[in-house]
């Protein structure tokens, strides 16, 4: 992925940007949104798929009878129904993952005379949508800090968090394989600070790109 932006020739340069839990990914998805850049959210199309009248409902209520209702899948339920089970997982992610997949290249289709776009992915690496993607950032926090967010969040308790996390490529591991990292420990003002270097950086690789 280095060197990516000397490579995305004919298109936008393609920002993964994730993290785990807790870490502030949503945070840096909405100054990349400040910067002018559209962001792609995974998350939020997901919410949208399985919503009142979603596209998903009827398969994932025919996979996990009774995680459906009026008002879309009860998130409850369903989290429920498959976490700690990774087969059951596997069966949910097969019917989401092609779903997004497609209103993701919705999103790139409608974006292409962009010179950047972020796809803000939180099972970026777990999914392999890493070789999607030109440059990787991951958003990162010490681990003290993650776990007090997370189990500040209404419903959370230390066990679900724990599931959760073995579910999630390791932290160092993400920033290891990361091509930029940006650390949200400190105040939103140094967050943005460190976002906005790297897009800076970033641009100027397009730059050099078209001369």
């Amino acid at each position: 992925m280095t060197d990516a932006a000397e490579s995305a020739g004919g298109r936008p340069l393609i920002v993964g940007l994730t993290g785990s839990i807790g870490m502030g990914k949503s945070t840096v998805a909405k100054m990349f949104e400040d910067e002018g850049i559209a962001v792609f959210d995974a998350d939020a199309e997901v919410h949208r798929l399985q919503g009142p009248d979603g596209a998903l409902i009827s398969a994932i209520e025919a996979a996990f009878p009774g995680t459906t209702g009026p008002y879309g899948v009860d998130r409850k339920a369903l989290g429920a129904a498959v976490l700690g089970d990774k087969a059951k997982l596997t069966q949910l992610e097969s019917i989401i993952h092609p779903a997004v997949g497609k209103a993701r290249m919705a999103f790139f289709a409608a974006h292409q005379n962009d010179d950047m776009v972020v796809v803000d992915i939180p099972l970026l690496f777990e999914t392999g949508g890493s070789d999607m993607v030109d440059v990787v950032i991951v958003v990162s926090a010490a681990a003290d800090q993650q776990r007090a967010r997370v189990l500040a969040r209404d419903g959370m308790t230390k066990e679900r968090f724990e599931q959760i996390l073995a579910l999630q490529t390791p932290d160092s591991e993400k920033r290891a394989r990361a091509d930029h990292v940006i650390y949200t420990g400190a105040t939103l003002d140094e967050t943005r600070k460190q976002l906005r270097k790297i897009v800076k950086k970033l641009r100027q690789g397009l730059a050099q790109r078209h001369e």
